[in-house]
């Protein structure tokens, strides 16, 4: 295993490389074997459904201000609900820095809004119930066995490959390129909110 953990180059990384990100059913067998986009790299275009079921353009949303942008697991995950919950703590410091909050998990948007009210989450949330964004970013992985009922319950069977996402952490510019990065595919690991913010913090001072 690959484990880089450097501020100085603003990224935070433990996993090894799988070339194979081709999207044609030929996925990375474990968390530690994805192919993630790199710093420097520009988001793809991205357009999923929001709690409401609305259509986001995230591409267009970015482009608006710098992004935090979160992949997590979904609500069933008690890792992920501790990491969300502590990042709406520092919410209006990264909101006065000049950032907006989005956060992407497999959840249908039914199973979003229960997520934001339950956890009192006031930044979006979208549904990638299919993984596509995942797959897109290359953080998806073939889910253990264990998980492919609470799966197939929370993402309202759309996820017919039976994909589970590395919880991970982008910073975007205004242009989509991605300036930081944490990704652990230990997902009981998870970003604490003051590195979160003080990384924040060192690249809007660039």
């Amino acid at each position: 295993m690959l484990l880089i953990a450097s501020i100085s180059c603003l990224s935070v990384h433990a996993f090894s490389f799988n070339t194979d990100t081709t999207g044609m059913g030929h996925f990375p067998m474990n968390a530690t074997e994805i192919s993630p986009l790199l710093i420097g790299e520009k988001i793809p275009v991205v357009r999923i459904p929001t709690a409401n079921g609305d259509v986001y353009d995230l591409n267009n949303h970015v482009m608006q201000q710098p992004t935090i942008l979160i992949f997590y697991r979904g609500g069933w995950c008690p890792f992920c609900n501790k990491a969300l919950s502590g990042i709406q703590e520092i919410q209006d410091k990264l909101v006065k820095m000049g950032y907006q909050i989005i956060a992407i998990s497999t959840d249908s948007p039914e199973n979003l809004k229960m997520t934001a009210n339950q956890h009192h989450l006031n930044y979006t949330l979208l549904s990638d119930a299919d993984l596509a964004v995942a797959k897109q970013f290359g953080i998806a992985f073939k889910a253990p066995g264990n998980y492919l009922k609470t799966l197939a319950q929370s993402t309202a069977g759309k996820d017919v490959d039976e994909l589970l996402p590395v919880p991970s952490v982008f910073i975007l510019d205004q242009a989509g390129i991605i300036q930081f990065e944490y990704i652990n595919p230990d997902f009981k690991q998870r970003i604490s909110p003051d590195l979160l913010q003080a990384v924040a913090l060192a690249l809007r001072k660039k």
